[in-house]
């Protein structure tokens, strides 16, 4: 008996475009290119993207529902602030998350995207020789993206994508506090142990070591806001 798969439907072109007027702003809020408290004018942003401010509205809707932004009545809509302590249980649920990633219909990987993955590593070999900021936190969301193709289970992706952005501009706030190489080096490590394990399709050990990455790098941020604390008092 032959059983017929489900045709997923070609997105059409209001859904494209939203889709990529959504990601601009979300990786611009995210990569602190719109700074917390930023006032984001509608006028301006329908412009830039050539549609008119209703579909416009729908992004920064989907936005302020994902915690990115914030609507004032009569103001305008401003980008949240975030900071580690109000975030830490959102950190607690993407460390629980990820060792699921691996279990619940992953996705086998593919020459093609093995080679991503290698390429993500040569990024972070040149970013040693000149380390730059916004650059490591692009380097970083793309590696997530890789991760979060590999996920077959939709809510599972749904939800691992959203808890991620709502907590990304929490490192590049504390980066220029933290021991930049170091940081570099951690997540260099990160996707070469990653890399590895998916080269022998062991995809359950993708999320135990992206697990054990995000716990060590919620430690070091949380040491560095500890002794921020100290040395203010």
């Amino acid at each position: 008996m032959t059983v017929d798969l489900p045709v997923e439907k070609p997105m059409t072109l209001a859904r494209e475009r939203f889709e990529r007027i959504y990601k601009t702003i979300r990786d611009r809020i995210c990569l602190l290119e719109y700074e917390p408290g930023a006032r984001l004018g509608e006028e301006e942003l329908a412009r830039e993207f050539g549609v008119s401010r209703t579909p416009l509205r729908r992004v920064l809707s989907r936005l302020e529902g994902e915690g990115l932004l914030e609507s004032r009545h009569g103001v305008g809509t401003f980008v949240t602030d975030v900071d580690l302590d109000g975030l830490t249980q959102v950190y607690q649920l993407r460390m629980e998350l990820a060792e699921l990633i691996g279990k619940l219909d992953p996705i086998p990987r593919l020459p093609g995207d093995l080679e991503r993955v290698r390429a993500i590593i040569t990024r972070c070999d040149a970013l040693l020789e000149a380390p730059d900021a916004p650059t490591f936190a692009r380097i970083n969301m793309d590696f997530f993206q890789e991760l979060a193709a590999m996920v077959g289970n939709e809510p599972l992706r749904a939800i691992s994508e959203r808890l991620y952005y709502q907590t990304s501009r929490i490192w590049l706030k504390s980066v220029p506090h933290l021991n930049f190489r170091d940081e570099i080096i951690v997540f260099r490590r990160e996707v070469a142990d990653i890399l590895s394990a998916m080269e022998v399709g062991d995809l359950e050990a993708v999320g135990h070591i992206r697990r054990s990455h995000i716990s060590m790098s919620v430690r070091r941020m949380k040491s560095f806001a500890e002794h921020k604390k100290a040395n203010a008092t």
